[in-house]
């Protein structure tokens, strides 16, 4: 089988309800929970589990909700003494890596991310940016045609989540034009992602600033397990260079295709999809079929976490 890689999931894997049943049956689980509602001064885990929908979707709700139910999934797997060889997130889950990892604790990474979903509401007006994932088009050519779509705008790859998909992030009018484009050059669909900012582009590049402020004043200790960074693509255990890593992340495309690789090119044999969802277990298998993934999301895998 291969090392283990636990894979911990970003922004648009949130449903209010999550996490529930781990909460009433993981004391590990519960402690996480408690720990975030205390570090925010806020009642968290009742937003995450009872909602409304449209607060908890908020990013400055939803980036600390996933890192909460992700880390008590984690939580509930090193209580029944599950381990992994690399870590790596999409995202918002390379904060959730990191903490599995130790290189934050999880008090000061809720309250990092609480702020950086602020900062990225704030950084571009509702209207102004978008995103939307590209289907079935090389990464190449989706790239060549943002390019030419820009126009003196901003219009790039994203997210190069899977052979199969590219998200791509942009002034909203460069993007509706790369949308016309790549259609017309044979993407099997261009959807619109109902997100509040376009995230990793240059429109982001106001976060920057303020989240280096705010990551330099955190302790980063020394990582236990190697985290394969959104940036390079490639495992990383120097806890030197973290909020390096982080800050770039912000502007950055994710290059999870290349991270998934790079795991597979490590030893890895088995993915473990720790938190809300299962979109990087479709990814993952998008990416390389030899593998073997879990997505613990599932009721099934959760019955057999908490049993």
């Amino acid at each position: 089988m291969g090392k283990v890689a636990f894979v911990f999931p970003g922004q648009g894997s949130q449903y209010v309800g999550m996490g529930r049943s781990l909460y009433e049956g993981s004391p590990a689980a519960r402690a996480i929970f408690d720990a975030a509602d205390e570090a925010l001064g806020e009642r968290l885990s009742r937003l995450i589990f009872e909602g409304p929908e449209e607060e908890l979707k908020l990013t400055r709700n939803t980036q600390p909700a996933i890192l909460t139910v992700s880390m008590a999934m984690h939580a509930a797997l090193v209580a029944r003494g599950e381990r992994a060889d690399l870590l790596a997130g999409h995202s918002l889950g390379e904060y959730t890596a990191l903490v599995a990892a130790g290189a934050l604790c999880f008090a000061d990474a809720v309250r990092a991310v609480r702020a950086r979903g602020s900062f990225m509401q704030e950084a571009v007006p509702q209207g102004v940016g978008a995103m939307a994932a590209v289907l079935r088009l090389e990464a190449q050519t989706i790239r060549a045609l943002c390019a030419e779509a820009a126009q003196g705008q901003v219009c790039v790859p994203a997210n190069y989540n899977s052979p199969e998909q590219t998200v791509i992030a942009g002034n909203a009018e460069a993007v509706d034009r790369a949308r016309e484009k790549l259609t017309a050059a044979g993407a099997r669909r261009v959807l619109p992602l109902p997100v509040s900012a376009p995230f990793h582009c240059s429109l982001m590049e106001p976060v920057k600033p303020r989240m280096r402020a705010v990551l330099e004043g955190l302790r980063i200790a020394a990582l236990a397990v190697p985290v394969v960074s959104n940036v390079e693509a490639v495992p990383n255990a120097d806890s030197g260079r973290v909020v390096e890593l982080l800050v770039e992340q912000v502007t950055s495309p994710v290059r999870w295709v290349e991270s998934v690789r790079a795991m597979v090119a490590a030893g890895v044999g088995r993915f473990v999809e720790v938190g809300p969802g299962k979109v990087l277990t479709g990814l993952i298998k998008q990416t390389d079929k030899s593998v073997e993934v879990t997505a613990l999301d599932e009721a099934e895998a959760l019955q057999k976490l908490l049993g």
